[in-house]
């Protein structure tokens, strides 16, 4: 199951649809980024789409030379800019695509506007827009992209998982002659999770290449913006990591710092063997045809190697000037280990040090007040004033609202101390044979959570499945959701379960990809008006 690949399949039947002939892509912001991240331009280009406008912009030339094939989220902002199109058609035809469902009245008001006959065919369907239905309607969009009608399970302890189970069961069985996809034996699952059962992992530092670069530089649709970065070449200013476009990188991107280090020398190394030399000579028409067939393909692998070095180089000097190591191995230590006295010693040292960033300090108090939250001897109220003494932001300093978004009285799991035989026997184990890197030694609860299931162990008390029925073989395709937010080191926890499980594939996805910051900007949104309504609604979510 590939999801990338599946929606690129999508959009080139769109344009496939259109015929032959100069095309317009007319999308809108967030059908932009999707186009972005599973298109490059040279690709597009190939298929005869020389123009992208976005729907909303009001400076667009009229070009009834092109075709036009809209894809668009069924939003009612979108719906109304297509209205508006269809009445000053710009273009000779058009052919529109929804990302999602659309209602009838949409349909009609569609229908009545185009009273020059320009469109040529119009898909999708849609209901009205709020950060709930905004995820069903990811989530049905996936589903269907990858031709799935699954069964679902959702976490029992979150209200949101419920709701949002419930919604997309409501869309599947409404619409369900889209959902009337071949049967298989083992029918596909979809597990619902909810991100406060494990607030730990959001607040550790990485250390593979994806999630570092997520983590310190912020990987936004692929992008990752250097602009910031000292003495930065002008080339370099943003950057594209795409493991569909990027063998380095597709390569390279579960693979720890260490390794990265390695193999960015070795890709160095072939580059300078298979640089052309300077004074080489082009004596005979063979020289220069063998000089021109070999530069596009030189010229790619000099900017693959600048723009890795570029990166390696960036994070090299974060890790050193934010020490993170050393804040590594405690925050290592807080999530993974049950030694209180080490642990409180450990967290006012580093924060003593004047080189410990603002994010450092309120991360390793975070994960500190998650660990001991109901210790006798914790040592909270004081690691808070030493917050203060930092010169840490108000906003930062508000440490027990992780607590509130993800501790002991909101999860449903247990994340800190396991308590059934089985749990207890593999941490000691893990205990007695110590581990390879202190700096990953934390597993996400997601690990266990996918265990347990492909295992048949997942307890239905609490993971329910929604409606009657229940998966009695071995899942076989798993698309997984996290409400609240998904991390690399889980992209990771599934990557490494789809290599060891033979005949299981695990699809994830979330509301966003998280980094400490975004979290900690969840954590913030979500307990600012905690006091105001019920637990376990009224959670806003990131969107990226």
């Amino acid at each position: 199951m590939n999801v990338t690949l599946a929606v690129k399949q999508y959009i080139s039947k769109m344009i496939e649809n259109s015929g032959p002939g100069m095309k317009v892509l007319l999308m809108d912001r967030e059908t932009t980024s999707i186009v972005s991240v599973v298109y490059t331009q040279s690709e597009i280009l190939q298929k005869e789409v020389y123009l992208f406008e976005r729907i909303d912009s009001q400076n667009r030339d009229s070009m009834k030379h092109l075709k036009a094939i809209c894809f668009l989220r069924p939003t009612k902002e979108n719906v109304e800019h297509l209205i508006q199109e269809l009445r000053r058609p710009k273009y000779s035809v058009y052919f529109i695509y929804f990302s999602n469902v659309i209602s009838k009245s949409e349909i009609k008001a569609l229908a009545e506007a185009d009273e020059q006959e320009v469109v040529a065919e119009v898909q999708g369907r849609s209901w009205e827009p709020s950060m709930l239905s905004r995820c069903t309607q990811g989530l049905t969009s996936v589903l269907l992209a990858l031709k799935k009608c699954p069964m679902i399970r959702y976490q029992l302890s979150s209200d949101m998982s419920k709701r949002l189970a419930e919604s997309v069961k409501q869309i599947i069985t409404k619409e369900y002659e889209l959902f009337d996809f071949r049967k298989t034996e083992v029918p596909p699952l979809l597990l619902i999770l909810d991100r406060s059962d494990d607030a730990i992992t959001p607040l550790l530092n990485q250390w593979t290449y994806q999630a570092m670069v997520h983590e310190l530089l912020g990987l936004n649709n692929n992008r990752i913006d250097l602009s910031r970065v000292p003495g930065i070449n002008k080339d370099l200013r943003e950057v594209v990591l795409s493991a569909e476009n990027d063998e380095f990188y597709a390569n390279n991107l579960y693979l720890n710092f260490g390794e990265i280090g390695t193999n960015i020398k070795n890709l160095m190394e072939d580059f300078q063997k298979k640089r052309p030399k300077g004074q080489q000579k082009l004596e005979s028409i063979t020289d220069m045809k063998a000089f021109v067939d070999n530069y596009p393909q030189f010229k790619k692998m000099s900017g693959t190697v600048s723009k890795h070095v570029t990166v390696v180089g960036e994070l090299s000097r974060l890790v050193s000037e934010r020490q993170l190591m050393e804040v590594s191995e405690v925050e290592q230590e807080l999530a993974c280990q049950n030694d209180h006295s080490s642990a409180q010693q450990s967290v006012r040292r580093l924060l003593q040090n004047p080189r410990l960033s603002e994010l450092d300090a309120v991360r390793l108090v975070m994960l500190y007040a998650l660990r001991y939250e109901r210790h006798s001897s914790s040592i909270l109220p004081s690691l808070m004033d030493e917050l203060s003494r930092k010169g840490v932001s108000e906003r930062h300093r508000r440490v027990m609202s992780v607590v509130e978004y993800g501790g002991k009285r909101v999860r449903g799991s247990d994340l800190i101390t396991p308590t059934d035989a089985v749990a207890i026997t593999k941490q000691f184990f893990k205990g007695l044979k110590g581990v390879e890197n202190v700096y990953t030694q934390h597993q996400p609860l997601l690990h266990d959570t996918l265990d347990q299931l492909i295992k048949g162990r997942l307890k239905d008390s609490q993971f329910p499945y929604l409606g009657p029925s229940s998966l009695r073989d071995r899942p076989q395709d798993i698309i997984v959701f996290m409400i609240g937010g998904a991390m690399y080191e889980e992209a990771l926890t599934v990557y490494n379960l789809n290599r060891s499980t033979p005949g299981v594939r695990i699809v994830l996805g979330g509301s966003s990809i998280h980094n400490t910051k975004s979290f900690l900007e969840e954590v913030m949104s979500a307990t600012s008006h905690s006091s105001d309504r019920p637990q376990g609604s009224g959670r806003h979510f990131n969107r990226r």
